[in-house]
């Protein structure tokens, strides 16, 4: 892609809204052993448990996301290497778009190489004015539903916003006290790359370390927040040796290749849950999330 490329200008908001608010988008998916053992590679660390990822072990959780790959042709993809806007997904006058966070909650157990549904509706579109200029919030509701009666619901928020003239990092919020758990990941392009390939995700951020910079002015490769959630999720079922029932997340600031992850975890003394999250080197936070259970 050249440098001075443009993005291609879209619909005003208003029909958007109308138009998209209700849409449906039905899937059927499978985590196979192979697809396993990839995220697998991908998240695992020298603080990581063996897993089994064989077909019928349970599926671990939030390894769904790389279920539903979707298959757009090369000529479908838009600049960024995302699959180009107006299918499911608004086309929205912005340029740039990623998950800024979501909530799910998991009902029993689904399984490696069991074939699941995903029922997804756009719930919501609504327009703010953020510190960086306006930016659009897209609410997409999905269920994940196993053969065996187990289901997943999330709720995804991808937010919309324009590419900056430079980078101008959010307000950086402290990592907690009291940490339960403060672990270090190596991070790396080669991680980067195994996450991408694993969740079939073309978003240049991650992989091309001149579009990153010089296209959407990030100072080095971006850090999946997906992938950031999963590893978040891992260490807090080690450290309290529970089983989700809900959980919740939220990027509050870009994680880079260059720096390692931390993953912290803080035990609520007075419920069934724990605050965790990611974290820079330096003691800031890139991922706040919480995780209950019964």
């Amino acid at each position: 892609m050249s440098r001075a490329e443009t993005f291609p200008e879209m619909p005003d908001a208003t029909s958007v809204a109308e138009a998209w608010v209700g849409r449906v988008d039905e899937r059927w998916g499978m985590l196979t052993p192979e697809l396993a053992g990839m995220v697998d590679a991908a998240v695992s660390h020298d603080h990581s448990v063996a897993r089994d990822t064989r077909h019928g072990s349970y599926l671990p959780c939030l390894w769904h996301w790389a279920a539903f790959p979707e298959f757009a042709p090369l000529s479908g993809l838009g600049a960024d290497g995302h699959p180009a806007l107006g299918g499911f997904l608004p086309p929205l006058k912005f340029q740039r778009r990623m998950w800024a966070g979501g909530r799910l909650t998991f009902s029993g157990w689904l399984r490696i190489g069991e074939p699941l549904h995903r029922r997804s509706e756009i719930r919501s579109i609504t327009h703010k004015e953020g510190v960086t200029g306006p930016m659009a919030f897209v609410k997409v509701d999905h269920v994940i539903e196993g053969e065996n009666g187990a289901f997943i619901e999330e709720v995804q928020d991808i937010v919309y916003l324009d590419i900056p003239e430079g980078f101008h990092p959010p307000k950086k919020i402290p990592v907690p006290e009291d940490l339960l758990f403060d672990e270090t990941v190596p991070i790396n392009e080669a991680r980067l790359f195994r996450y991408s390939a694993a969740t079939y995700n073309a978003h240049r951020i991650h992989y091309d370390l001149p579009y990153a910079r010089e296209v959407e002015k990030y100072p080095n490769l971006v850090v999946h927040g997906p992938m950031q959630a999963t590893m978040a999720m891992e260490a807090a079922k080690r450290y309290t040796g529970k089983l989700p029932r809900t959980f919740r997340y939220r990027g509050v600031h870009p994680m880079f290749h260059d720096q390692d992850l931390r993953l912290v975890g803080r035990r609520d003394p007075e419920a069934h849950a724990i605050d965790l999250g990611t974290a820079s080197p330096g003691g800031h936070l890139g991922l706040q999330a919480r995780m209950e259970w019964d």
